[in-house]
């Protein structure tokens, strides 16, 4: 569960600013762009005036022409393919032209010659790698995006009767996925809420954070009772540990710690909660910051070791309608700073002086990441949520 961030949807989704671009594979932007034109080619240039200048202002003894080999290499590290070639050929003439301007006795000759074309040619191969390795990686971070959006559904704004907002920053900036999961399921019988992490980090986390939230979806839709949509999501965790194992793999002990809220219809100041050995949430509201009831079950994938039945109590809490119920990630309370300093969620919480879900959330993510100095070491989620003001 551990390893800036990726993504922020305060009904925004920063994500890493917000990751809504689903065009076809983006193309490779520039490194200096000013006022929307790129000026990528500014380099390789200034360095081709500057060696052609010094070498004709100075003597003899300061021949640095064959420097401008220097010039393809520049342009392949910043500049496109074609561009590349352009700078290549500039080279080849340039040397040419400055060159013959000496008397013989003091021209580089043939041998620097030789060796600028054939590092503009090797300029253009390099650069020609280099464009194909971002473009593979380009699509590899499409495809990444793609599985988080399929795990991590957009949540439209006030759906299903809550305001919320919720912020993702993968630890691992690379892949930018995790085992974090979130979703908000609306019902015939209320509307449902699902916070939670997946023990471990890789794929393997993603997939276990992809069943429990197939199955929440479909589980807090139709299952009338909120324990019932808790014993379909440990269900769930058993069988995909099962199948892992069946398939050879290591993971077979993976579990999931998850907080489940049901709010019923009809009902303003009361949510229904399942704690699957997740920390508590916080209902934050203009008098300060109180904890909910600690969670005393164990994560989901691990009833089999409880004493009783199995599976947390579902327990009712009383929230006032002014009062936002902000669900954390282990992410966000074991960030610590350059002195070891843990982040105090609950005083910060109340340090942001406001319930607004947006406000709220923004103000926990900053903190977090000023906290932490941007380095997470684990995938975190702040998520905040209340009913809207009118039903």
């Amino acid at each position: 569960m551990r390893r800036v961030p990726e993504r922020v949807s305060l009904t925004v989704v920063t994500d890493h600013p917000a990751p809504r671009r689903w065009q076809d594979l983006p193309r490779r932007q520039p490194l200096q762009w000013a006022r929307g034109r790129s000026f990528s080619w500014a380099a390789p240039l200034l360095l081709l005036a500057g060696i052609t200048a010094v070498d004709l202002n100075t003597t003899e003894r300061f021949r640095i022409i064959s420097w401008i080999v220097l010039v393809p290499g520049i342009a392949a590290a910043i500049c496109g393919v074609w561009a590349t070639a352009v700078f290549a050929v500039l080279a080849v003439l340039d040397y040419i032209a400055v060159d013959s301007v000496w008397p013989h006795q003091y021209q580089a000759g043939l041998p620097d010659f030789i060796l600028v074309a054939f590092a503009g040619l090797l300029a253009i191969l390099a650069c020609a790698v280099r464009a194909g390795s971002e473009r593979r990686l380009l699509h590899m971070r499409d495809i990444a995006e793609t599985t988080r959006r399929t795990v991590l559904r957009p949540l439209p704004p006030g759906w299903a009767g809550l305001d919320h907002a919720e912020v993702y920053l993968a630890a691992d900036t690379v892949a930018r996925v995790g085992g974090d999961f979130y979703d908000i399921q609306p019902g015939p019988h209320g509307t449902r809420v699902l916070v939670g992490d997946v023990q471990g980090k890789g794929l393997g986390a993603v997939e276990a954070a992809a069943a429990l939230l197939g199955t929440f979806r479909e589980a807090g839709y139709h299952e009338k009772d909120l324990a019932t949509v808790a014993g379909r999501l440990e269900t769930r965790m058993l069988r995909h540990r099962g199948h892992t194992v069946a398939l050879g793999r290591d993971d077979g002990d993976r579990f999931a710690t998850a907080v489940l809220l049901g709010f019923p219809p009809g009902v303003r100041d009361a949510v229904e909660m399942v704690n699957f050995g997740h920390e508590p949430p916080l209902a934050v509201g203009p008098t300060g910051v109180r904890a909910l009831p600690q969670g005393d079950g164990l994560p989901l994938g691990m009833a089999e070791l409880a004493t009783a039945s199995g599976l947390p109590p579902t327990r009712t809490v009383t929230l006032a309608a002014d009062e936002t119920l902000l669900v954390t990630t282990d992410g966000v309370t074991e960030a610590r700073n350059a002195d070891g300093e843990f982040y105090a969620l609950p005083e910060e919480a109340a340090r942001a002086a406001t319930s607004d879900p947006a406000l709220l959330v923004a103000h926990l993510r900053d903190g977090v990441l000023r906290h932490s100095r941007g380095r997470l070491s684990d995938d975190t989620t702040i998520f905040a949520i209340r009913r809207t003001a009118t039903p």
